[in-house]
Protein backbone atom coordinates (compact mmCIF):
# COMPACT_ATOMS: atom_id res chain seq x y z
CA UNK A 1 0.00 0.00 0.00
CA UNK A 2 1.37 3.41 -0.95
CA UNK A 3 2.23 5.49 2.12
CA UNK A 4 0.46 8.77 2.84
CA UNK A 5 -2.63 8.28 0.66
CA UNK A 6 -4.94 6.47 3.08
CA UNK A 7 -6.53 7.81 6.29
CA UNK A 8 -4.98 6.74 9.60
CA UNK A 9 -8.06 4.65 10.53
CA UNK A 10 -8.04 2.58 7.29
CA UNK A 11 -8.53 -0.99 8.56
CA UNK A 12 -10.43 -4.24 8.03
CA UNK A 13 -14.14 -3.73 8.82
CA UNK A 14 -17.00 -6.26 8.90
CA UNK A 15 -20.06 -5.16 6.93
CA UNK A 16 -23.33 -6.91 7.83
CA UNK A 17 -26.32 -6.98 5.46
CA UNK A 18 -29.28 -6.58 7.81
CA UNK A 19 -31.78 -8.03 5.34
CA UNK A 20 -30.16 -11.48 5.27
CA UNK A 21 -27.43 -11.43 7.97
CA UNK A 22 -24.59 -11.88 5.41
CA UNK A 23 -21.25 -10.59 6.76
CA UNK A 24 -18.24 -9.70 4.64
CA UNK A 25 -14.84 -8.21 5.45
CA UNK A 26 -13.20 -5.38 3.54
CA UNK A 27 -10.92 -2.45 4.22
CA UNK A 28 -12.60 0.83 5.14
CA UNK A 29 -12.29 3.98 7.20
CA UNK A 30 -15.99 4.06 8.10
CA UNK A 31 -16.82 5.11 11.66
CA UNK A 32 -18.34 2.30 13.76
CA UNK A 33 -19.71 1.87 17.27
CA UNK A 34 -20.11 -1.90 17.38
CA UNK A 35 -17.79 -4.87 16.96
CA UNK A 36 -18.27 -8.45 15.84
CA UNK A 37 -16.14 -11.54 16.38
CA UNK A 38 -15.38 -13.65 13.31
CA UNK A 39 -13.17 -16.75 13.63
CA UNK A 40 -11.85 -15.52 16.98
CA UNK A 41 -10.89 -12.06 15.68
CA UNK A 42 -12.80 -8.91 16.65
CA UNK A 43 -13.60 -6.43 13.87
CA UNK A 44 -15.43 -3.09 13.79
CA UNK A 45 -19.01 -3.72 12.56
CA UNK A 46 -20.94 -1.56 10.10
CA UNK A 47 -24.54 -2.49 9.31
CA UNK A 48 -25.87 -1.99 5.78
CA UNK A 49 -29.43 -2.31 4.50
CA UNK A 50 -28.54 -3.97 1.22
CA UNK A 51 -25.50 -5.67 -0.35
CA UNK A 52 -24.73 -7.80 -3.37
CA UNK A 53 -26.34 -10.80 -1.61
CA UNK A 54 -29.71 -9.04 -1.31
CA UNK A 55 -29.79 -6.46 -4.14
CA UNK A 56 -32.30 -7.34 -6.90
CA UNK A 57 -29.72 -6.72 -9.63
CA UNK A 58 -27.53 -9.54 -8.28
CA UNK A 59 -30.23 -11.88 -6.97
CA UNK A 60 -32.75 -11.53 -9.80
CA UNK A 61 -35.54 -11.20 -7.23
CA UNK A 62 -37.51 -8.00 -6.81
CA UNK A 63 -37.96 -6.92 -3.20
CA UNK A 64 -39.13 -3.64 -1.69
CA UNK A 65 -36.92 -2.42 1.13
CA UNK A 66 -38.74 0.20 3.17
CA UNK A 67 -36.66 1.14 6.16
CA UNK A 68 -38.22 3.60 8.59
CA UNK A 69 -41.02 4.48 6.16
CA UNK A 70 -38.74 6.08 3.58
CA UNK A 71 -41.12 5.30 0.74
CA UNK A 72 -44.00 6.93 2.64
CA UNK A 73 -41.86 9.98 3.45
CA UNK A 74 -40.93 10.36 -0.22
CA UNK A 75 -44.54 9.99 -1.37
CA UNK A 76 -45.71 12.63 1.13
CA UNK A 77 -42.97 15.03 0.04
CA UNK A 78 -43.76 14.40 -3.64
CA UNK A 79 -47.49 14.96 -3.01
CA UNK A 80 -46.76 18.30 -1.30
CA UNK A 81 -44.60 19.30 -4.25
CA UNK A 82 -47.41 18.53 -6.70
CA UNK A 83 -49.96 20.38 -4.54
CA UNK A 84 -47.76 23.49 -4.55
CA UNK A 85 -47.61 23.49 -8.36
CA UNK A 86 -51.40 23.71 -8.70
Amino acid sequence: MKKGIHPDNYRVVAFKDMSNEHVFLTRSSVQTRETIEIDGVEYPLYKVEISNTSHPFYTGKMKLVDTAGRVDKFMNRYKKHLDNKK
